[in-house]
């Protein structure tokens, strides 16, 4: 077996994963462990370095850090923070926010070679833990492959002070996990696409057990964010371990990109995944019902309305996902989904 072939099988998972209240004292510790150096970067923004970014100085004493405020994950705002980190010397980075700060670190980190630590303040999606970072660009979001992060530090004091709606698009973006893998499966079955059993096994204990916890995810509880945050890290893992996005993004997701790109900024990502993988579970012959109970117990959307879409641009929506990524097969199929059948589906399982 060739050094090349090796190589391009390497997974890289995160080296130290923790979660809990008050886990952010751990920072130092894990540093030490993935054998950082003493000089590095943190990737923030001013609120969520008030958040986060300041306790985590804090912790570190003799460190030599340069804080990086940045916004959305842009090739712009990429290149920017990659002339700061190689003027400074980092050797290594802490990503401290939401999704676009710790996007932003995986593709730095893999472009110049240094661990990332990925610092949570929120989690709205399931992608705190995995190698695939969402790059906004013209044409709407673009997937690519970055590093995966060395360590996770999950602090679910600090993660209950988002307002609740993240979460709960977190755990939704995780329950459509059961749509994605259909469509994986699907695309095995009939197209012989390249499949891992061991990604897949991640990514569907995750959203299991998401919808085990269904019941005991409320907006009062730091024990929900504790419950939430393990299986949208376990969904993240399993990205790093299929090296691609595919046991966590099916037809679902290529209806969420859609309307980013036709409809933009009307929900948040999580959100109009759920949604959409109600559709895609019914025209997979799926339990739609169970997914739905689910994201309905969690305070998720459940309905076009309610990520602020109308009827007629939902359906615009499902009928135009095919188009997004030819190179992933899924229940959508080649041509797509007619405006009579999508219609009809939503009706039937309260969509609309």
């Amino acid at each position: 077996m060739s050094n090349e072939f090796l190589k391009e099988k390497m997974v890289v998972f995160p080296r130290n994963v923790i979660a809990g209240h008050d886990v952010l004292r751990n920072v130092e510790e894990i540093c030490v462990n993935i054998h950082s150096g003493k000089t590095g970067s943190i990737i923030t923004g001013e609120r969520t370095d008030k958040i986060a970014g300041r306790a985590a100085r804090d912790y570190l004493q003799g460190y030599d850090i340069d804080t990086i405020y940045t916004d959305k994950a842009s090739l712009e705002n990429i290149e920017e923070v990659k002339r700061r980190i190689t003027e400074y010397g980092s050797t290594f980075i802490l990503a401290i926010g939401g999704g676009s700060k710790i996007d932003i670190a995986k593709v730095v980190a893999n472009d110049l070679n240094l661990p990332f630590i990925s610092i949570p303040t929120s989690a709205a999606h399931d992608g705190i833990a995995s190698n695939r970072a969402s790059i906004k660009s013209d044409n709407g979001s673009i997937s690519i492959e970055g590093a995966s992060p060395m360590g996770v530090i999950a602090d679910t004091e600090i993660i209950f002070q988002s307002p609740y709606r993240m979460l709960a698009s977190g755990c939704a973006d995780v329950l459509s996990n059961f749509s994605s893998l259909r469509d994986w499966k699907l695309a095995y079955e009939l197209r012989d696409e390249p499949f891992s059993r061991s990604a897949y096994s991640f990514a569907y204990f995750s959203a299991e057990s998401m919808m085990d916890a269904a019941d005991y995810i409320r907006p009062t509880l730091e024990e929900s964010v504790w419950l939430a945050i393990k299986p949208i890290i376990v969904s993240g893992i399993s990205m790093s371990i299929a090296r691609s996005s595919r046991p966590t993004s099916g037809s679902e997701h290529m209806i969420s990109h859609t309307i980013d790109m036709m409809y933009p900024n009307r929900a948040m990502h999580g959100e109009q995944c759920g949604v959409a993988a109600i559709v895609t579970t019914y025209l997979q012959r799926g339990d739609w019902e169970e997914l739905k109970h689910a994201l309905m117990k969690i305070g998720a959307p459940t309905k076009a309305s309610e990520i602020n879409l109308t009827d007629e641009e939902f359906i615009n929506a499902v009928v135009n996902a095919h188009k997004i990524r030819k190179d992933r097969y899924t229940i959508l199929g080649d041509n797509g989904v007619s405006r009579e059948v999508v219609e009809d589906i939503c009706i039937r399982t309260g969509v609309f």
